[in-house]
């Protein structure tokens, strides 16, 4: 599942007129990278949710991409249908999509840089033998977070660090892999479909979920930026060299 539904305020004027997955970082819109990554790795499908301006979406990527080679069908959640209002938040869109994604997912925001991540089938397998609920890909604090988000245990697992612990912590990538279990009781109390359009974050269920040892974490140290700002975007769409 690719997110795509945010209004993406910190970048107007930018996004007045442009979701911001959409803004072109190198000659191609943002989530055009995790698509490639995604099609080369022979995921059968992605689910993109829409929001603001959500109907640019579709038009601009079509029902399937990639070549005759390698094709990825794309299906899209509407919150929005009118493109105008505001996003059901990340655990209320997954849960809106939930009845098109399967027991376990992608996740990847629409908006994030990550062009070296690979979406790794061997890494999806293992987390699916697993009894975790959720992968997540962690890396190394930027600038605009300096105190991170979860920490990480030495057996690989992410932790809720509580306020004034020593122990480092990290910035969740939004790259994760997740379980369907996870929005479901106890852990969200959402129906699947969300038919009444509950807002809904995700780090409560996480945070939830690592208080009983179901969530996993690795580091990533490839390529990665949260393209949040027009100065991000711009730093990105620099000359190189």
């Amino acid at each position: 599942m690719l997110l795509a539904a945010g209004r993406g305020e910190r970048m107007r004027p930018l996004t007045d007129h442009c979701p911001k997955p959409l803004l072109e970082v190198q000659g191609q819109p943002l989530l055009q990278w995790h698509l490639q990554a995604l099609a080369a790795a022979g995921v059968p499908r992605a689910v993109i949710n829409t929001g603001w301006l959500g109907a640019q979406i579709p038009q601009r990527l079509g029902s399937v991409f990639g070549s005759e080679d390698v094709q990825l069908p794309l299906i899209y959640s509407a919150e929005d249908p009118s493109g105008r209002g505001s996003a059901l938040e990340t655990a209320g869109g997954i849960a809106r999509a939930l009845p098109q994604l399967g027991a376990v997912f992608w996740l990847a925001a629409g908006d994030v840089f990550a062009p070296d991540f690979t979406f790794d089938a061997a890494a999806a397998a293992a987390f699916t033998a697993s009894d975790q609920l959720a992968h997540l890909w962690l890396v190394a604090n930027p600038e605009h977070h300096p105190k991170g988000d979860f920490g990480l245990s030495e057996q690989g697992l992410a932790l809720d660090l509580p306020e004034g612990d020593p122990r480092p912590r990290w910035t969740y990538s939004t790259i994760a892999l997740l379980r369907a279990e996870l929005f479901g009781a106890p852990w969200c109390a959402i129906p699947a479909g969300n038919p009444a359009g509950e807002r809904a974050a995700l780090g409560p269920l996480l945070r939830r979920a690592m208080a009983a040892g179901r969530v996993g974490a690795s580091i990533y140290c490839g390529r990665w930026t949260d393209v949040g700002t027009p100065e991000r975007l711009d730093r990105l769409n620099a000359p190189q060299g």
